[in-house]
C-alpha cells in the first residue's frame, strides 16, 4: 500500500512542498527526484516524475518529491539554478535529519532537473547513484562531471525535437571515458520529450537499471 505523505521542508527561502513515499523495503535507498524547468510548466506532479517515482517505489526504494521555489505551494522564485540546486541540498538535508528514514540515498531527475541533479551529485558525497532522464546537454554544461563520483543511469526519448542525440551521446561518452565508471545508457524508440505513451517503457529501464544496481552490491557484499 502507497502512504503518500505531503510534508513541508525549510528551505533556503522559506518551505519547500514536497511529497514522501516511504521505502518498501527499509534496507532500501530514498530517491530525491527533481522536476523540469518551473518557468516552462515543471513542477513535482509532472507525469514524467511521477512515473519516475512509480518506478523506484514499485522496485522497494522511498521517493522524494518536490516542488523548487516558485512552484506550487514552495516559497521563494525561480532563480535559474542555484537556487534550486540550494533546495534540493534542503531535501536531502531533511531525508537525513529523519531518523526513520535509511542513510542510503540516490537522486533523479527529468530535463532541467537532470541538470540540478547532476550538479548535486558533485556536492554530496553520500549519494550513491543517479538515473537522469532527458538531459538537456544542449543547453546547460555538464564539465563539472569531472570526474562523476558515482555510476548511474542515463535514459533518452529517441524522438525527443527538443535535445539533440548528439549532446546526449557526446555526454554519455565523456562520463564513460572516465575509468572504472559504469553508466547504463538507454535510448527508449519513438518517445518524445514527456514520453507521451511511451511511459511504460521508461518504466521498464529504470527498474532493470535498479535490480542490476543492487545485483551488484549484494554480489559485492558477499
Amino acid at each position: 500500500m502507497r502512504v503518500v505523505v505531503d510534508i513541508f521542508i525549510k528551505g533556503p527561502e522559506g518551505r519547500i512542498e514536497a511529497r514522501y513515499l516511504p521505502p518498501r523495503v527499509p534496507c532500501l535507498p530514498v530517491v530525491a527526484i527533481l522536476h523540469p524547468h518551473s518557468l516552462k510548466g515543471g513542477r513535482m506532479d509532472n507525469e514524467v516524475v511521477q512515473a519516475m517515482s512509480r518506478s523506484f517505489h514499485e522496485q522497494g526504494f522511498g521517493t522524494l518529491r518536490f516542488n523548487f521555489r516558485g512552484v506550487g505551494k514552495s516559497e521563494g522564485t525561480f532563480s535559474g539554478g542555484e537556487g534550486e540546486l540550494n533546495d534540493a541540498a534542503a531535501a536531502l538535508d531533511w531525508l537525513q535529519s529523519s531518523q526513520h528514514i535509511a542513510h542510503k540515498l540516490w537522486v533523479a531527475g527529468f530535463s532541467f532537473g537532470a541538470w540540478i541533479a547532476m550538479q548535486l551529485l558533485m556536492r554530496r558525497p553520500e549519494l550513491e547513484s543517479f538515473v537522469i532522464v532527458n538531459p538537456q546537454a544542449h543547453i546547460f554544461d555538464f564539465n563539472f562531471l569531472a570526474p562523476c563520483p558515482v555510476p548511474g543511469q542515463i535514459i533518452y526519448g529517441q524522438s525527443d525535437k527538443t535535445i539533440p542525440l548528439e549532446s546526449v551521446n557526446a555526454l554519455v561518452a565523456k562520463l564513460r571515458a572516465q575509468r572504472g565508471l559504469y553508466i547504463d545508457y538507454q535510448i527508449v524508440d519513438d518517445a518524445n520529450h514527456s514520453f507521451e505513451g511511451k511511459l511504460q517503457e521508461l518504466n521498464l529501464c529504470i527498474q532493470e537499471y535498479i535490480k542490476r544496481s543492487i545485483n551488484t552490491k549484494e554480489q559485492m557484499a558477499s
